[in-house]
């Protein structure tokens, strides 16, 4: 073989080992990616009827600061009618009737984004809320969004809407280091949650989603307000059946 065949063939040799190389790197991250969101449906199906204690913000928290977290689980006739209304007159008013994804909120997120030029707001939903919760990151990207919606998908699909409410109020965090309305409750009012009164519930819901900031300012007047909000619409919250 003369040297300028040899030649000419080095560029299809390099083209052909790209391409190759192209593949098993497309197969590798499917691979992990199917791997992930597999481990993610088993512990949905366990979590369906399991308490939930560990969460990714959970683990967070022990990573960042060293310290244990306090959560308590506590079943759904244990929560007070109160809170359930109080969390969804204000994070989630259609909880009750769509689909994990309220549309008219993500378009609000989007305009404002495009106003802010950068992910300022979310238009979460309380499933979307619970899927970057217990598997995700809180840095805001697109990326973390797909996941999100994709996670959202499916908890709202396994899960009962009245399962996804009870799962939220167990695990979103109401102060540094305390989890779930439960803890929330025995730390700010000293009593268990299925005694919380109207306001009380709705002023630990208006602690979100900056709870750390309103634990060492319960007297600010944002917070306050906020509550009175949220005392207002809690009579037309619809509650899921």
């Amino acid at each position: 073989m003369s040297k300028s065949n040899s030649d000419s063939q080095m560029p299809t040799k390099f083209v052909v080992g790209f391409n190759t190389w192209l593949k098993r790197l497309f197969l590798g991250i499917l691979t992990v990616f199917l791997a992930l969101h597999l481990m993610v449906l088993a512990l949905l199906m366990i979590w369906k009827t399991q308490p939930i204690n560990h969460s990714m913000f959970m683990i967070l928290h022990r990573i960042s600061t060293s310290n244990d977290v306090k959560q308590t689980w506590i079943n759904d006739d244990q929560i007070s009618i109160n809170v359930k209304r109080a969390v969804i007159a204000s994070e989630d008013a259609n909880f009750a009737n769509h689909q994990g994804f309220d549309i008219q909120g993500i378009e609000n997120a989007i305009k404002t984004n495009q106003k802010a030029g950068k992910i300022s707001a979310g238009g979460s939903t309380i499933s979307q809320q619970l899927a970057k919760n217990l598997f995700l990151f809180p840095q805001r990207s697109y990326i973390r969004k797909g996941e999100e919606a994709l996670i959202t998908l499916m908890i709202e699909q396994l899960w009962t809407k009245e399962r996804i409410l009870t799962a939220y109020l167990n695990v979103v965090e109401f102060g540094n280091g305390i989890y779930g309305i439960e803890e929330a409750t025995q730390h700010y009012f000293n009593k268990p949650a299925k005694r919380l009164t109207k306001r009380e519930a709705a002023s630990l819901v208006a602690m979100l989603p900056n709870p750390k900031f309103y634990q060492k300012n319960r007297k600010n007047q944002r917070l306050n307000n906020k509550t009175k909000i949220i005392l207002r619409r809690m009579g037309g919250a619809d509650l899921p059946d």
